[in-house]
């Protein structure tokens, strides 16, 4: 049987307040941000028998890190004992990173279109397409020997969602990605906790 990985996306930034694509952009938390990350890390414990015994890793921008830290703590663990891994870091929009999706399509009408084409495929301009985001998740995955707390991003938890489960490419892209909750892959499927 494969470990379980327990994906927690990054806690809310100002930028996700204001529908901006963040990307790599190194944004921080926001304080509802700080909230959702401190919920997560009070829940844990009754969620994984066993959660300090997981492998904790996170993506290394800071809104991925303090998500880390604060949930760790909140759980009663160290708050810096954890791995960083670049391979988690959130797709790149290249370009358009700081903009809104009206912004983009103001813009960068013709990319927007083309995206609008293969949501999965398309490549910004100096971007990243979902295809290279797998492609990068690849040897993380394979990497894993152990249950896993994971905290990084929404584009990374769609192209983990393709590579675990059966969803398909065409369908993750439009699969919302919750701040405050956990999505649990486990025996090729997924599922959030809390429900809503």
């Amino acid at each position: 049987m494969a470990p379980t990985i327990y994906f927690v996306r990054h806690g809310e930034t100002d930028w996700n307040a204001e529908g901006r694509l963040q990307g790599q952009r190194d944004t921080s938390l926001n304080d509802r941000g700080r909230r959702q990350a401190d919920e997560v890390g009070r829940f844990l414990p009754d969620l994984v028998p066993g959660f300090a015994e997981l492998d904790y890793v996170a993506s290394p921008l800071s809104r991925t890190r303090e998500t880390m830290e604060r949930l760790r703590a909140a759980a009663g663990l160290p708050v810096d004992d954890f791995r960083r891994d670049e391979r988690l870091r959130e797709v790149s929009f290249g370009i358009w990173e700081g903009m809104t999706w009206k912004e983009v399509r103001s813009r960068d009408n013709a990319g927007a279109a083309a995206r609008d084409k293969d949501r999965f495929g398309f490549m910004p301009r100096n971007g990243e397409s979902y295809v290279m985001v797998v492609e990068r998740l690849r040897p993380f995955i394979a990497d894993i020997t152990r249950d896993t707390l994971v905290v990084s991003h929404g584009g990374v938890a769609r192209a983990l969602l393709t590579m675990l489960t059966d969803l398909s490419t065409a369908e993750a892209p439009s699969v919302p990605i919750w701040q405050g909750r956990v999505l649990v892959f486990r025996d090729g499927a997924a599922h959030w906790t809390p429900e809503s």
